[in-house]
This record gives C-alpha cells, structure tokens and sequence, in this order.
C-alpha cells in the first residue's frame, strides 16, 4: 500500500466515524489527517520525478559510455608518436601573415528621427556628436565613466 493509499484510508476511517469537527481534539485529528495526506501526495510525487531523473542518467550513462567507447577505440593503440610527423613552424607557412586586422573599425549608428544607417569611426563616437546626413538629426554619443567604450 503507497503512502497516498494509506492516507486515504485513515481519511475514511476519520470519516466513517463522523467525528465532531466542532471539538478542539477532532478539528486537530482532521487537520492532522488532511496534512498526511498532502505530504503523501507531494511524497508520491517527489518518487515519480527520482525515477524520471534516474531513467535519464541512465541513458546519459549509456550514451557517454558508446561515446567513450568510440572515442578510445582500442584499435587506435597500433599508433604511436612516432608515428606522427615532427614539423618546425619556420618550415611551413600558415597564413598568419595574410590577415590584416582592420587598424580603425567602423561603427554603425542608426538615426532615431529617421532611420537612415551611418557608419563612424572611434574618433567620430570620441567627439560626441554628428549630424544625420538626411534630416539633420543631432546624433549623440555620450558615455559615462562606467561605460564601456564598443572599442
């Protein structure tokens, strides 16, 4: 018999004996009732989500299991670090140099009044202020001390 079972049945033992609830005593023995009850519930509850949880870490289990399995294929034990080439970095050309980083970045600033999109550099955002090329519109950049600079 589960909890929720055996809380139902002292419920109906209480009942069946029409207890009068107007007594201090029997108020508390339904109170008391009532409240194993509802532990017994949020009991059985509490069982169903264990076993939930414990299913999925058993086939979390499973599939890191397979994973590791795959990934530490015994098979693999026939190379060893001879077996890879020794290189020096002088030799080969890995391209560092071809990439230049942009030496001054551009920052886009939409026009609240009338939407059109500029693009500023650090110095325009450092000066403060320009106006939009469209309508006019003063644009602002103001920064407190706290803040910090996109750059």
């Amino acid at each position: 018999m589960t909890l929720a079972e055996k809380a139902a049945y002292l419920k109906g033992l209480m009942d069946g004996i029409k207890l009068d609830t107007e007594k201090d005593e029997n108020r508390l023995l339904k109170a008391v009732v009532d409240l194993l009850q509802d532990m017994a519930v949020s009991i059985d509850d509490l069982e169903d989500n264990a076993i939930a949880v414990s299913d999925e870490l058993d086939e979390i289990e499973e599939n890191l299991d397979a994973i590791d399995e795959f990934l530490m294929d015994e098979d693999d034990d026939e190379y060893d670090d001879d077996d890879y080439m020794d290189y020096d970095d002088d030799e080969y050309d890995l391209g560092d140099d071809d990439f230049e980083y942009d030496e001054d970045p551009v920052y886009e600033v939409t026009c609240p009044k009338c939407g059109e999109v500029h693009q500023f550099s650090e110095k325009d955002l450092l000066e403060g202020s320009k106006p939009c090329s469209k309508c006019g519109e003063l644009l602002e950049f103001e920064f407190d001390e706290d803040d910090e600079m996109p750059f």
